[in-house]
């Protein structure tokens, strides 16, 4: 059968269990569990989006932008408005450098003088940026997010659309605890650690096989 749905899932899983058709309650509890390991192995390039957060120059602590409500961890920030003047010296759309909170602490104690951010840092729920900003700029944010949980609204997600075998093999080694079948977690762990490596080596390949390396004539490395 095709494994299209959240309810393709469960039936699925059903029939892989000989037919338990007393577990429906509980398939959507072993969906979750298995989401969750999910959200902490994959890296895919699918689990990234952009998102753009103004400077509030109103607030208090303008340098503290929240994060996104589905963050799971960062790809890559940077200023995008306003651009800085041609001629400059500054680069056109400024990618911001990470640093320790500790190490902003240190900065800001040698450079206090309003700016551009050049520096972030992340702590909690938010996003600090350094120097304090002086103006109300635009930060572009790219960024990994958790994968919609199947269920509710959601009868479907990209996971489920490119790898269902991963879905399955989760959802039967979360079941396997739970109906008393231990030999069978090594089987199910099996398949759904080979999709994972599957899936993180199919985004590393999408994203860093997108064309052939360039010598460039002046300066050094590649392009």
């Amino acid at each position: 059968m095709t494994i299209a749905s959240n309810s393709d899932l469960i039936t699925a899983c059903q029939n892989w269990l000989f037919g338990r058709t007393d577990l429906a309650a509980r398939v959507p509890e072993f969906i979750t569990l298995f989401e969750a390991k999910a959200n902490r192995n994959l890296l895919c390039r699918q689990m990234e989006c952009r998102v753009v957060a103004t400077v509030d120059m109103t607030s208090i602590e303008p340098e503290i932008l929240a994060l996104p409500s589905d963050f799971h961890s960062m790809r890559r920030v940077r200023v995008i408005s306003p651009i800085p003047q041609e001629g400059s010296g500054a680069p056109s759309k400024p990618r911001l450098k990470y640093a320790t909170g500790a190490q902003i602490d240190d900065i800001r104690q040698r450079h206090q003088t309003p700016g551009c951010p050049v520096w972030f840092t992340i702590f909690g729920n938010e996003i600090e940026v350094f120097p304090d900003p002086d103006i109300a700029y635009q930060i572009e944010m790219i960024y990994r997010n958790y994968i919609p949980p199947l269920g509710g609204t959601n009868a479907t997600n990209w996971l489920l659309g490119i790898a269902p075998d991963a879905y399955l093999y989760g959802t039967l080694m979360e079941a396997a605890p739970y109906l008393h079948e231990d030999e069978r977690i090594q089987v199910w762990s099996s398949g759904v650690s080979a999709a994972f490596e599957e899936l993180n080596q199919l985004s590393k390949e999408a994203t860093y096989n997108a064309g052939p390396l360039v010598v460039r004539r002046k300066g050094r490395g590649y392009s």
